[in-house]
């Protein structure tokens, strides 16, 4: 799975090791901050219902240190950057679409767990899916660059990120599962297909999308729900699909990281 290199300005990261080294993404500390922090909160203050409030319950002030890094790294913790404000302008609606937009946003984010992608894709139901398989994935992605110990840790983390957002199921041997789609979370992967180029019905067939599980059929019925709450606009007639963000890509300014 690729992206553009223009998408930076977006939230986007397009190079280095990303999270996944030694994190997976981190579902329940981001559920935990993002319930403690207002829609609006600047990184400051992520940082500080972190590091002062002990939002997260770690024990250690080096432990919650590294959470701030390590989210920061997996989301940005930016309202200032489009990738993060769209996260929380939909975070609240459906907890149960909650893991599926961490994923997402994790994805467009964390380079590793991005070349995961295709492990996943290409599994069947019912499909043993390992944590070598992803090390292996990952490694035809990026050939020589990480030693057997990272691309080893990379598969474990990836392996329960995936299991987190519901597109693997078990513990120690785990197959590929049917994940759940929402109406916020299509919304999301609508919108970072089109931030990565897609217009109209195209939107439909990327890889955001595909992540979703769901059938052109209910990603269309999804599409047209999110539309009614005004998360997008959706237009739809025959084969020519129109799709609008005025709302999760209105301008406000970047904040400085």
């Amino acid at each position: 799975m690729s992206i553009p290199n223009d998408v930076e300005q977006y939230g986007f990261v397009t190079e280095g090791l990303g999270a996944h080294s030694s994190r997976t993404i981190m579902l329940r500390e981001l559920t935990l901050l993002l319930a403690a922090c207002p829609t609006n909160s600047a990184f400051a203050e992520y940082e500080s219902a972190i590091m002062s409030d002990n939002v997260l319950l770690k024990k250690t002030d080096a432990t919650r240190r590294e959470s701030v890094r390590r989210l920061r790294e997996l989301y940005s913790l930016n309202s200032g950057f489009i990738l993060f404000r769209a996260l929380r302008d939909l975070w609240s609606f459906d907890h149960q679409a909650q893991p599926m937009i961490a994923l997402l946003g994790a994805i467009a984010r964390d380079p590793m767990l991005r070349a995961s992608v295709p492990a996943i894709l290409q599994a069947r139901l019912g499909e043993p899916v390992t944590a070598n398989l992803i090390s292996e994935t990952v490694n035809r992605h990026h050939p020589g660059r990480l030693n057997e110990t990272t691309l080893a840790n990379i598969g474990r983390h990836a392996a329960s990120s995936w299991t987190q957002s519901g597109h693997l199921l078990g513990r120690s041997n785990k197959v590929r599962v049917k994940a759940h789609s929402h109406p916020t979370s299509v919304a999301y992967a609508v919108l970072l297909g089109y931030l990565c180029g897609s217009r109209g019905e195209a939107l439909f067939n990327t890889a955001w999308t595909q992540l979703l599980d769901a059938t052109r059929h209910t990603l269309h019925e999804q599409a047209f729900l999110a539309s009614q709450r005004g998360w997008l606009e959706y237009r739809h007639a025959g084969s020519v699909t129109e799709i609008g963000f005025s709302y999760l890509l209105r301008k406000e300014p970047v904040q400085d990281e």
